[in-house]
């Protein structure tokens, strides 16, 4: 496996006619990243990765020095799954003004969830996509569902600008016992971590009654927040959406349940969906 780290250094990486998958991470791979790289391998004919802690989408009270930074590990855990190559450029390389002058902003679903606790957040992660997209130029680039809203805003991103990318999620991954693989569970102590598995407790149990029929969509996120609070967490929002994160309706064939918040000074998030 190549390890790159500059701009020409991918271009020449990826100058052919092969068909390239992207998977964009910000490093302390896991099981969630992972099953990415596999997906990417299963559709493309190459695969790169890249490792950026993108310091546009920390907010300025946020963990960005204290990110878990392991490249050692993610190198022979992404040579193991199979990547061909690693770009993992330095934040110079990024934004060699110190900045970035042009930012890319989408409206209408960065506003909500995430976005109302994060402002700031998603311009981020727009924006470094879309650089990405533009020094890799592949024809796939691979998602965690894990991180909806942002899947959400990546695909709309793509379809408004009208880039030649096909944006595909990939189911969450999740451990033994229904926690959501994360990076930042390794802030967590061993009593944070069994308070954790209430997160996606709460939501599976509300998903669960929107199978059942229950439409009282209110009283259901009520519920939700109230398990949060019962398991130990400080919530940050627990909502019922359609799956294309509209409001939720009677009518509505698909919804996602989605939810967030703090144990102690670590914010967590997950989500499911649910047809009926």
């Amino acid at each position: 496996m190549q390890v790159l780290n500059t701009i020409d250094a991918v271009r020449e990486w990826r100058a052919g006619s092969e068909s390239v998958g992207l998977v964009p991470t910000m490093g302390n791979l896991h099981a969630g990243h992972l099953a990415l790289v596999a997906a990417a391998r299963a559709r493309c004919d190459r695969v790169i990765a890249s490792i950026f802690v993108n310091p546009l989408q920390f907010g300025p009270n946020e963990d960005l020095a204290t990110y878990p930074r392991t490249f050692d590990a993610d190198r022979a855990a992404l040579a193991h799954a199979g990547a061909d190559a690693v770009f993992v450029p330095s934040v110079d390389e990024m934004y060699p003004e110190g900045g970035s002058a042009t930012t890319v902003d989408v409206s209408g679903i960065t506003e909500m969830l995430c976005g109302r606790s994060r402002p700031g957040h998603f311009r981020g992660v727009a924006t470094v996509v879309n650089k990405l997209f533009n020094i890799v130029q592949p024809d796939a680039a691979f998602f965690g569902e894990k991180d909806y809203q942002q899947l959400a805003v990546i695909k709309r991103m793509v379809a408004d600008l009208c880039m030649n990318v096909a944006v595909e999620g990939v189911p969450t991954v999740r451990d033994a016992d229904g926690l959501a693989y994360s990076s930042r569970n390794n802030y967590l102590d061993n009593a944070q971590r069994r308070q954790a598995l209430a997160l996606s407790a709460a939501i599976a149990d509300v998903v669960e009654r929107l199978a059942a029929g229950q439409r009282d969509f209110r009283a259901l996120e009520a519920r939700g927040w109230a398990q949060l609070v019962d398991g130990g967490f400080d919530p940050d929002y627990f909502e019922i959406r359609a799956a294309d994160l509209g409001p939720a309706e009677r009518d509505t064939s698909s919804f996602r349940v989605l939810a967030a918040g703090h144990l102690g000074r670590t914010r967590l998030i997950d989500n499911m969906g649910v047809s009926v």
